[in-house]
């Protein structure tokens, strides 16, 4: 039976856990607001440049000019999975989800006898991989020392992604990341983006118009191809820092519940004790007193 100064010790340890969880709650809910602002500003321009592209791709689509980019290496038997999770920890299942969505797609491929490659982005996402496929990561990008997430970021990771597409590393590249919906709903999401898959009614998104571009298609394409990837890999990273934070905030607010419930028992646990020891000192009091 722990004594009156372990159960106070206890307390007051608990005490200080609940002071940093509603501390880390209250930072992820005022970064949340500018990462939820920043997702939803990004997704307008993400969907209509993904519009306007399937429109220029679906008048090449089949032609042996089109771009590599856009057509493919003509096979699908080397994937590269793109994971995007967070850097950090103590956001709930956060991470876990978007690596369990790469794995149990990463099992499908191979299951089928193709080969799987991972690229990560996110120290949190590389820890969980390598236990199963550390001689499949073809590389880490680690942003733990970016504070702000911008456009460069994601043109760098794209730029790797081509150098490793043009080297024919893999035929089929897949963006793995988590969709924000709200503070509880994170949507883990696989979004292939190696060749492109566009809306089948691209043309219609555009109101139905058809529209004479130049210079030509394929030069079009070639210029406005990889810019897209950048984006849709930036669109990517912001909405998982909109989903980390959401998620965090979550996490800590049941922590610092749970934090509470703990002292609660704890110190209900406290006084029954010192009480039965109060007791006890009186009654060999009574005790002694009636021996005399």
């Amino acid at each position: 039976m722990p004594s009156l100064k372990d159960l106070r010790n206890r307390i007051a340890a608990t005490k200080a856990t609940q002071k940093i969880t509603k501390a880390m709650q209250m930072v992820a809910a005022s970064k949340l607001r500018r990462a939820q602002a920043a997702a939803e500003a990004a997704r307008p321009y993400a969907s209509h440049m993904d519009t306007v592209l399937g429109n220029i791709a679906a008048s090449v689509a089949g032609l042996d000019n089109a771009p590599r980019l856009l057509r493919g290496t003509g096979s699908d038997q080397k994937h590269l999975l793109l994971v995007c999770t967070a850097e950090r920890g103590l956001c709930g299942p956060f991470n876990t989800a978007i690596v369990r969505l790469a794995r149990e797609r990463a099992n499908a491929l191979m299951a089928e006898g193709k080969e799987v490659k991972f690229f990560c982005v996110g120290r949190k996402g590389y820890d969980q991989l390598r236990r199963l496929y550390a001689q499949q990561i073809v590389e880490l990008v680690d942003l733990r020392s970016v504070r702000t997430l911008r456009f460069e970021n994601a043109e760098m990771i794209a730029a790797k992604i081509i150098a490793l597409f043009d080297k024919f590393e893999f035929d089929v590249c897949t963006l793995f990341y988590s969709r924000f919906r709200s503070v509880i709903a994170q949507i883990p999401t696989a979004q292939q983006i190696i060749p492109p898959v566009f809306e089948a009614n691209a043309a219609a998104a555009l109101g139905g118009a058809v529209y004479e571009f130049e210079p030509d298609e394929e030069d079009i394409l070639k210029e406005l191809l990889p810019r897209n990837l950048a984006v849709q890999i930036f669109r990517a990273l912001i909405e998982n820092a909109a989903s980390f934070y959401g998620a965090q905030m979550s996490a800590m607010d049941n922590a610092t519940r749970n934090a509470g419930e703990m002292i609660r028992k704890q110190t209900l646990r406290y006084n029954r004790t010192r009480q039965a020891m109060i007791t006890k000192e009186l009654i060999e009091i009574i005790s002694g007193a009636e021996a005399l």
